[in-house]
C-alpha cells in the first residue's frame, strides 16, 4: 500500500482486513484519539513506516468515530496510541504508547524475512 489508510466505518474495517488476511500480508493498526498528545507526536513516523513498508497493510483507528470504538473494544484497547499488529486475522504483537524505538524495533521484527 505505501501509506496508511484511515478506517471510517466497521464495513471499511472488515474490508481492510478481509484484504490483508488475504494477502497474508502484515497489518499494523494504530489506534489513536484526537484528544491524546502522545498520537499525534508518533503519527508522522507510523506515516513514515507505512511508505517504506509498501507490503504492510497500515490502518489508523481513530476512537472518536462511532463505529470504531467497537472496534477498539473488541480488542481491548483502553490507552492511546495503542499498536497491533496482525497477520491473517490473529494478533500476534501489541505496543501501548508513543515509543517511535520501540514501534520500529517491531516493524524490525514482523517484517524480517
Amino acid at each position: 500500500m505505501g501509506e496508511v489508510v484511515e478506517v471510517g466505518s466497521l464495513e471499511a474495517w472488515t474490508t481492510y482486513m478481509a484484504e490483508a488476511n488475504s494477502n497474508k500480508n502484515l497489518a499494523v493498526i494504530y489506534f489513536s484519539a484526537k484528544w491524546s498528545a502522545p498520537s499525534r507526536s508518533i503519527s508522522p513516523v507510523f506515516d513514515d513506516l507505512a511508505k517504506n513498508h509498501i507490503d504492510v497493510t497500515f490502518l489508523k483507528v481513530v476512537v472518536e468515530v462511532e463505529d470504531n470504538m467497537s472496534i477498539a473494544e473488541e480488542f481491548g484497547v483502553e490507552a492511546m496510541p495503542t499498536f497491533l499488529f496482525m497477520k491473517e486475522g490473529k494478533v500476534v504483537d501489541h505496543l501501548v504508547g508513543a515509543s517511535e524505538y520501540l514501534l520500529e524495533e517491531k516493524m524490525k521484527q514482523h517484517t524480517a524475512a
